[in-house]
């Protein structure tokens, strides 16, 4: 006689965390109103939206509403008037006492339009509720951006800066229009591309393949052009997705953890082109400082990591947008670290290094993606090729190459420097 072993099934743990859809965008009319149309397709969900008009005074606005009623509408005092204050002392908080009001509604957390994205999921790793970490009240399922097909390129490619239009959030907020745009597309995992039934569908074409560019990560959902929009068809394609990877890295580390950083795209529809820069020669400090504003000249966006044979130890991020260029300090190579080191940096980081090792140069690499219209791919590439060290420099070795004439001396200060293996260094 034989029996069926026997066997026993586990069934996962259903996550009953109420989720939050976290919805931004540079457009207040365009994201308020498909804000709007989620809380339309459910009438469970509820909204919670703040007014920063008063922030740099400490004062700010919070309502809390579903598609039928205001549930709240209160003035907050905050200690200090920032954004990350705003998100630790109120916004966070007021998801995490709504989980446990309504723990069978999901949320909706639609930002002011100054407000990154990313700025909500760096607090959310730091953000504790009466000792209890936020996450663990509720489930950050999606970051949603909306891009407002009427005037997101106008703002992409503006040279603004916040406070030219009177939108700065602290006295101290030197952000370009450009910038937070670019920003807030790239670090979302689905765009809705608000239009309305007047729009060019043309003009529509090409903001679609702009916005892959910018986020080829990102899920894009297009509302079109028709007289009505379909609420649920809407909330079905952007609600409850799952698409968050909390473990992903802001945009300008991706490289670093081997993930791609653009799609290289020289022909692109709708003329819209992207370029991908991958090297491990370093750049010539000076040689690349002069040519930076032409490199630049014709990009709506620029981003990734670069390195610097006047300074070997340490990635450099790269960004560019609204006319702007900035850099700053990515940390050290796993290179220029000792192995004893190396297990501060993430599980990904060390993956992508060990598969892409260097005998010469480590990890050390320049990754860098320049998006526009009808960028000219060969005379870019030509331009950035000229800057990077020749053969002969090359030879001369880690200790010349720190002797070199450099613009950018003391704009990457190293934190410590006792701890660089001296292996760099000979």
């Amino acid at each position: 006689m034989s029996a069926e072993p026997i066997t026993s099934a586990v069934s996962p743990a259903v996550d009953r965390r109420p989720a939050v859809t976290v919805l931004s965008g540079f457009s207040a009319g365009a994201v308020q109103a498909a804000a709007r149309a989620l809380l339309i397709a459910d009438d469970s969900l509820i909204a919670v939206r703040h007014d920063l008009t008063g922030l740099r005074h400490g004062l700010i606005g919070r309502t809390v509403e579903t598609a039928a009623i205001v549930l709240e509408h209160t003035a907050v005092d905050l200690a200090h008037g920032c954004v990350s204050c705003t998100l630790r002392e109120d916004a966070l908080p007021t998801l995490a006492r709504l989980a446990r009001e309504r723990p069978d509604g999901d949320l909706l957390l639609v930002l002011p339009p100054v407000v990154e994205p990313e700025a909500v999921a760096s607090a959310c790793a730091h953000c504790t509720i009466d000792g209890t970490p936020v996450t663990d009240t509720v489930r950050f399922d999606s970051y949603v951006t909306v891009v407002d097909a009427d005037s997101f390129l106008d703002d992409l490619s503006s040279p603004d800066n916040l406070r030219d239009r009177g939108m700065h959030a602290a006295d101290d907020d030197h952000r370009a229009v450009a910038e937070v745009v670019a920003h807030q597309v790239e670090f979302s995992d689905t765009v809705i591309i608000w239009s309305r039934p007047g729009t060019d569908v043309l003009e529509l074409d090409r903001l679609d393949t702009l916005v892959h560019h910018l986020a080829p990560w990102a899920v894009r959902v297009p509302t079109g052009t028709a007289p009505s929009l379909d609420c649920t068809a809407l909330a079905a394609r952007v609600r409850r997705t799952g698409r968050h990877d909390p473990q992903r890295p802001g945009v300008l580390g991706l490289a670093l953890e081997g993930r791609p950083i653009a799609v290289h795209d020289t022909d692109g529809g709708h003329s819209v082109t992207s370029i991908v820069f991958d090297t491990r020669r370093p750049f010539h400090p000076q040689r690349l400082h002069d040519a930076l504003e032409e490199v630049t000249e014709h990009a709506l966006r620029g981003r990734g990591q670069f390195w610097i044979a006047s300074q070997p130890d340490t990635a450099v991020a790269f960004e560019f947008a609204g006319g702007g260029v900035s850099a700053g300090s990515l940390g050290y190579w796993l290179a220029a670290l000792p192995t004893g080191r190396w297990a501060e940096a993430s599980d990904d980081r060390r993956i992508a290094a060990d598969l892409d090792w260097d005998p010469y140069y480590g990890d050390r690499r320049t990754v860098l993606a320049l998006i526009g219209l009808d960028l000219d791919h060969e005379a870019i590439t030509a331009l950035l090729n000229s800057c990077l060290l020749t053969d002969a420099e090359l030879a001369d070795g880690f200790d010349a190459w720190r002797a070199l004439p450099d613009p950018f001396a003391g704009c990457f200060p190293p934190a410590d420097d006792d701890v660089i293996a001296e292996e760099t260094r000979e």
